[in-house]
């Protein structure tokens, strides 16, 4: 185990081990762009952490890698225990996905002609949940978050906040353990944002995983540790806070 992994506590089972993963992508002429250059890193079930970084520093690849979103280049990922590194297969990284992880993006990605309630209830249609158990448990769903009088409303008559809330539902619809957010409160104001940590904050309590990129001070507060990247390593496992950040 390399040095830099042994101050975690151990006593929690390990959700997420990368072991020096490293992410490149190819330009049409062949050129390498390296991004993830070594990456070595332990997340716990049950924790909340943060990624912050510098623009460019390789935080959204490390987090679509993490949601086996682009196959890693060189390294090991473990999943719950299981080597997933090598798995190159679109179709097995799909279901892995599906029966894992649900995903929250800064952009809300609904459909507009869906209501909210079709747009939460459409991951389960994907998984094979009946109709019925499906659209029940997209309802109470939205409910949990403030929107059971807008459950049939379509993203173009909710807010920003409220298109946030029925996208996270959607991301927990399938019962994932793991929830990965890149800048989810990136496109709302500093009230829906509180509200939609205060979510990712609940769901954790439930002893889910969520794993978030973010370049706010005041939204990485709410993890319970925060990973820095720079130019496409790990510099802290456990990264403190300062003002001027």
């Amino acid at each position: 185990m390399p040095a830099s992994l042994l101050f975690i506590n151990m006593s929690g089972k390990i959700a997420i081990k990368l072991e020096d993963v490293y992410k490149s992508y190819y330009l049409a002429n062949g050129e390498e762009i390296p991004v993830l250059k070594g990456i070595s890193l332990e997340i716990k079930q049950g924790e909340f952490v943060a990624i912050m970084g510098e623009s460019g520093g390789g935080k959204t690849t490390l987090l679509n890698v993490v949601g086996c979103l682009h196959p890693l280049t060189k390294g090991k990922y473990f999943l719950d225990g299981e080597n997933i590194g090598d798995v190159k297969d679109d179709f097995t990284l799909a279901f892995i996905r599906n029966k894992k992880m649900g995903f929250v993006f800064q952009q809300f990605n609904l459909f507009s002609r869906f209501t909210a309630l079709k747009n939460v209830a459409l991951p389960a249609l994907y998984a094979g949940m009946p109709s019925e158990e499906r659209l029940e448990k997209a309802k109470k769903l939205l409910k949990s978050v403030g929107m059971g009088e807008r459950v049939n409303h379509r993203p173009t008559e909710l807010s920003g906040g409220q298109q946030q809330r029925v996208a996270i539902c959607r991301a927990l619809i399938n019962d994932p353990e793991i929830i990965l957010a890149d800048e989810p409160t990136g496109a709302l104001d500093s009230k829906s944002g509180i509200e939609v940590m205060e979510i990712f904050t609940n769901f954790k309590k439930q002893g889910k995983t969520v794993v978030m990129v973010t370049h706010t001070a005041e939204v990485a507060k709410y993890a319970d540790r925060i990973i820095f990247l720079r130019d496409g390593q790990v510099l802290s496992h456990n990264y403190q806070l300062k003002s001027s950040y």
